[in-house]
């Protein structure tokens, strides 16, 4: 009997082992990814055999990448054809200096994310939630003709009860309104909550939805863009979501410091284009025509330059990660960067130690406060490296910092929705507007000189002061990061 029975449990871990084997085969020979994010899952699916390919399938399978947004031939056709033109037609003309000075990193955008240039736009800076929303809540009522409007985290609380409303009333007035959420990010939200934006005609989309909540086989892929674009005149972008937290009514968090620019001009062009591309993906409801809904925001008095970057896990490329790395490896003076998490790659970690040894001043500041506490060691771990190289590394006191801004020489500044992770370098659908404009990129540099007041400095003797318990938990963190 005793022997039937090790035989039966020879036979099933003989069973499991081999099929786990099958399984981990499968991860490394049919999706080609980067080779540390490899070894961390075939770790987890050798030591928690069946159980870590149940937690692949949730969390680690690679998205299908051709035609990712279902465009037509003609708008494909269309998109390239654009690109082509202003590629050829930027080798010609001649620049403003400052623009002459980042072709380089122009003509990347454009070749790699089909990033079109556009010329005489505006740009407004907000820093505080309750300046952004109260003007973004001003054009919402203005609105005229229609209402875009796309939030990785729209909450069901005081906030978001008022972005609701707000909406129904301009649908109940005869404004078209679309909302596109995530419902990972917004996991709190039930679709009732949009009951009466429906009952006016407005339509609501969720990205990547369960089959069953809480049933999610997409919770690694999820679109963490902000935008709101209102009559195909003004847009909206950063790091702004949609909750009473992002005014500083979360007492955990305290005051949120974030970035957000409202652009008019012809960036919304592009903005609008981001929406309606994720609107198609998601949507059940009757497509937009992608060239009738762009290329109509009116000409404005303004000047500034500005490139819309979208990046996301339906390409090969990391297209804001390596747009970022061109950036900081052609900086001649300094680099602020302002992130809430920062667990760069090797190749982002080299740039910055590349820049650093060249003499230029890199400055990243992060949040002195967890909101995640693995990504939270883990940060430190990458900002206590750079520390040894003379980083200076500032650590926010003030709050949560959840700004996502770069700023390179005073001359050009990046701001969106991006961290510095493996999250958003491959795993989420991320977008961030780059603006060469010697003005827009001080006023942010100001704004991280402001910001640096509150902050207290990550020194090299405060490193290495660290607690034992500290390093612990940043030796674990460290080991995770590829999957974080």
């Amino acid at each position: 009997m005793d022997m039937e029975i090790s035989h039966i449990i020879s036979f099933i871990v003989s069973t499991v082992l081999i099929i786990n084997i099958l399984l981990a085969a499968g991860v490394l020979f049919f999706e080609r990814r980067d080779i540390g994010y490899t070894w961390a899952w075939l770790m987890v699916l050798f030591f928690i055999p069946i159980l870590g390919f149940i937690v692949y399938i949730f969390f680690g399978r690679k998205l299908t990448r051709k035609n990712f947004y279902r465009l037509s031939i003609e708008e494909r056709s269309v998109l390239q054809s654009a690109v082509e033109q202003q590629l050829a037609a930027f080798e010609k003309e001649q620049h403003p200096p400052l623009l002459e000075a980042y072709s380089d990193v122009v003509r990347m955008n454009l070749i790699s994310s089909h990033a079109l240039l556009t010329y005489h736009n505006e740009i407004a800076i907000f820093n505080d939630g309750e300046q952004k929303f109260k003007a973004l809540f001003d054009d919402i009522r203005a609105a005229k003709k229609e209402i875009n409007i796309q939030y990785y985290i729209i909450q069901p609380d005081t906030l978001g009860q008022k972005l609701r409303d707000e909406l129904i009333k301009k649908a109940r007035e005869g404004v078209k309104v679309r909302v596109l959420y995530d419902e990972i990010g917004s996991k709190k939200l039930h679709p009732r909550f949009f009951k009466g934006l429906h009952d006016y005609g407005g339509e609501v989309e969720v990205f990547f939805p369960s089959l069953l909540r809480p049933i999610n086989f997409r919770l690694n892929n999820r679109n963490h863009r902000k935008l709101c674009i209102i009559d195909g005149d003004i847009a909206y972008i950063g790091g702004f979501n949609v909750g009473n937290e992002y005014l500083g009514a979360n007492k955990k968090f305290g005051y949120w410091r974030d970035t957000h620019f409202r652009i008019k001009g012809a960036a919304v062009n592009y903005i609008q284009g981001r929406f309606i591309l994720d609107w198609h993906q998601a949507g059940k409801h009757k497509r937009i025509n992608y060239n009738e809904f762009c290329f109509n925001a009116e000409n404005h008095k303004g000047h500034l330059p500005v490139q819309i970057v979208a990046s996301g896990p339906n390409s090969e490329d990391e297209h804001l990660k390596n747009m970022y790395i061109k950036l900081i490896t052609s900086a001649k003076r300094s680099v602020y960067i302002q992130t809430p998490y920062f667990i760069p790659d090797t190749s982002f970690m080299d740039a910055c130690k590349i820049a650093i040894l060249s003499g230029v001043d890199v400055r990243i500041m992060i949040p002195n406060k967890p909101d995640h506490p693995f990504v939270y060691w883990a940060t430190w771990v990458y900002a206590g490296e750079l520390v040894k190289y003379g980083a200076k590394i500032l650590l926010y006191e003030n709050g949560f910092l959840h700004a996502k801004t770069l700023v390179v020489d005073g001359e050009v500044a990046s701001v969106g929705t991006m961290n510095i992770d493996s999250r958003s370098f491959r795993l989420n659908f991320e977008v961030n507007a780059v603006v060469y404009d010697q003005k827009i990129a001080e006023q942010l540099q100001e704004m991280f000189h402001k910001d640096s007041e509150a902050c207290q400095e990550l020194t090299p003797e405060r490193y290495k002061a660290r607690s034992l318990v500290i390093r612990i938990k940043e030796g674990i963190s460290r080991l995770l990061t590829p999957i974080l």
